[in-house]
């Protein structure tokens, strides 16, 4: 079936990866500090925390040569739609990595679609089909047709988030042990995942 929201284009118009940088950067710069909340300047310095951790992942990533290898076998157009917000951690963690990957073939439009500005999308993906967890990647061939899922984070570090949850750690202690996760782990398993995900589609 293809999404009435894949003929409308809506994807198509999202941001690149580089836009939406620029995007991100641009509203840090913009929020008045001074004028806000409490609340509000807890959001606008995770944020911060998100761009830093973004650009230091973006800057510094080289994609493993065989998932690479296996991102430049796609033969035909495909977007790759990723659904995030700037203030979600996770995506801090693993968009530039998604971004990277799919930089490894031209004929992949790798688009940014804000989650709470396209809900409609988001409640077609949702997580244990009740959570709008993000960021979850759809990739489509150039008709429409969907070809893999990903998100809204690697399989292992949901797994840790379900244990502590389970273990009665508060927000802010199974963010810590997540965040520490993905500091050891760079992206290791998100590639592992993309590879299994690649080679069942195209073998």
């Amino acid at each position: 079936m293809i999404h009435q929201f894949f003929l409308e284009k809506r994807p198509h118009q999202g941001q690149n990866y580089e836009e939406y940088l620029q995007n991100f950067n641009y509203k840090i710069a913009s929020a008045d500090y001074g004028a806000v909340s409490n609340e509000q300047k807890e959001l606008i310095d995770w944020d911060k925390l998100n761009y830093q951790r973004s650009l230091r992942i973006y800057k510094t990533y080289s994609v493993v040569p065989q998932l690479c290898e296996l991102v430049k076998n796609i033969s035909e157009p495909q977007l790759w739609m990723v659904i995030t917000e700037n203030w979600c951690g996770d995506s801090a963690q693993n968009l530039p990595y998604l971004a990277k990957i799919a930089s490894c073939n031209p004929l992949i439009d790798f688009r940014i679609i804000l989650r709470d500005n396209n809900l409609d999308i988001m409640d077609l993906y949702l997580t244990d089909n009740k959570s709008r967890s993000i960021p979850k990647l759809i990739a489509f061939t150039k008709n429409g047709e969907e070809l893999f899922q990903w998100g809204p984070r690697p399989n292992e570090a949901q797994e840790l988030v379900y244990k502590l949850k389970c273990e009665g750690k508060s927000k802010d202690e199974y963010l810590e042990e997540l965040h520490l996760w993905y500091g050891r782990n760079k992206g290791k398993n998100l590639e592992r995942e993309i590879i299994n995900i690649l080679k069942s589609i195209m073998y």
